[in-house]
């Protein structure tokens, strides 16, 4: 009888101490707290000691291709990186055939629909906003697109599954080769800050007709021949061509009236040839060692 009256007293007594431990806890980690924030305030607007850091290369060269497309006229752009099937694929005029479509190469967020407007997937390019670019806007059109991409890649010290792509795109009346020539020389001469030549080689990609393959100068040999170059005195260094007129058509576009030119090419790439970097799983460690560096 004594531990069924005692008992629940005891209880009250027990909750009544543990609630006045908490508030007092409570009362003392606020006046920790206030004496810390207190003795710890920081004048915002008083000139404190610069810390030394550095901008990552990859941002870099970034920074001055835009800069350099800017001064020719582009726009720059930016569009989502996850992205659907169809304006990945289908829009750029890849067929469903298409081996970059495999499982193997590309990252599927969702693929159970059989309509591509609905499945989605980590983009593999930044062609991807030509689509969405021409769609928004309509043309005439100038536009350089930066951004990450993705592809289900076996990474090692020339290839990752990620990587930064550039993808470019002008539409008007009137376009041709000469101005796809013109565009990629002057960037690549800005960029290295010497005069640089270009060549074409024809090449297939799905998007483009005709399709080219860009090559440069090697700047390390001067086009005599070395190791970088594997002795050709040329670095390959882009895909590009004149838009398919499907692609033109997939944007509400008429072919008839109007033409353009597209190009892509690796700002990984471009920066590992800039800084003489000859891994490319540096560019995203976080090695202090190599990022002091830059």
């Amino acid at each position: 009888m004594k531990k069924k009256t005692i008992g629940p007293e005891v209880q009250k007594v027990r909750e009544s101490l543990f609630a006045s431990f908490e508030e007092k806890k409570k009362e003392l980690e606020d006046s920790a707290l206030d004496e810390k924030l207190n003795s710890g305030w920081i004048d915002v607007t008083k000139n404190y000691p610069r810390t030394h850091g550095s901008i990552h290369p990859l941002s870099r060269v970034q920074k001055r291709v835009e800069e350099i497309f800017t001064s020719m006229g582009f726009e720059i752009y930016e569009g989502p990186e996850v992205e659907t099937e169809w304006r990945n694929f289908d829009a750029l005029n890849i067929p469903s055939t298409h081996p970059a479509r495999d499982m193997q190469d590309t990252f599927f967020i969702n693929s159970k629909n059989d309509d591509p407007h609905k499945n989605t997937v980590l983009r593999t390019h930044t062609s991807n906003n030509q689509i969405r670019r021409m769609m928004e806007g309509g043309v005439p059109v100038r536009v350089a697109v930066p951004g990450r991409c993705y592809r289900n890649e076996a990474i090692d010290a020339s290839h990752d599954a990620i990587f930064y792509q550039v993808e470019g795109l002008m539409v008007d009346k009137g376009i041709s080769l000469a101005h796809l020539k013109g565009t990629i020389q002057t960037m690549l001469s800005e960029l290295f800050e010497r005069e640089v030549t270009i060549r074409f080689r024809p090449g297939y990609f799905p998007f483009v007709e005709p399709g080219l393959e860009v090559d440069f100068s090697c700047l390390i040999c001067n086009g005599k021949g070395c190791k970088t170059c594997k002795n050709s005195g040329w670095i390959e260094f882009m895909g590009a061509g004149m838009v398919h007129p499907n692609v033109l058509r997939n944007c509400g576009v008429d072919p008839e009236e109007y033409s353009g030119f597209a190009f892509g090419f690796g700002l990984t790439r471009l920066a590992m040839m800039k800084y003489g970097i000859d891994d490319i799983r540096l560019l995203f460690s976080q090695k202090k060692e190599f990022l002091a560096q830059f």
